[in-house]
């Protein structure tokens, strides 16, 4: 689709709030163009991103949520840690955590990144191996000043493409 079609097919919707997401959105090469569309004609817009692309270009009127890859998903080797430095108050990093082990990984890297100072932090189970009970009490019990998520998208509609 053009970026003209993306934005008549937005304004169809007659919502407010745009969340750009699926697969990975700034490996697209209009992504940032139609990011600043998206702000230009007023909409409240926010970014979900894999982490691994420069966050730096992305227009600042735009909330970014990025993933932080825990060593259980095999894609840690990936992480952009420049873009922590870039993260605001309006952004958010996303941990989706597969296990115990992946949990102690990002409870230390918050403690020692002092991550809780720069934005909101976001810890999710991923759905097939982790009790959202268990790392609910881990949260709990370790006072974590950050926020329990569940993958609402796999709740509502599984792992469905395109959903």
């Amino acid at each position: 689709m053009t970026l003209p079609e993306i934005m008549a097919q937005v304004s169809a919707y007659a919502t407010h709030q745009i969340c750009v997401t699926g697969g990975e959105p700034l490996a697209q090469k209009n992504c940032l163009a139609l990011l600043t569309a998206l702000c230009d004609a007023g909409h409240d817009v926010s970014l979900e991103t894999s982490g691994a692309f420069d966050i730096g270009e992305v227009d600042s009127r735009v909330a970014r949520i990025v993933d932080l890859k825990a060593p259980g998903s095999g894609e840690s080797s990936k992480n952009r840690w420049q873009n922590i430095e870039r993260l605001t108050a309006s952004d958010e990093l996303k941990f989706v955590l597969k296990d115990r082990a992946d949990y102690e990984w990002a409870r230390n890297t918050v403690i020692e990144r002092q991550l809780d100072q720069r934005c909101t932090l976001l810890f999710s189970p991923v759905t097939e191996s982790l009790e959202p009970r268990d790392l609910a009490e881990w949260i709990l019990t370790d006072r974590l000043n950050v926020r329990f998520q569940l993958q609402l998208h796999k709740l509502l509609w599984g792992n469905i493409q395109g959903r």
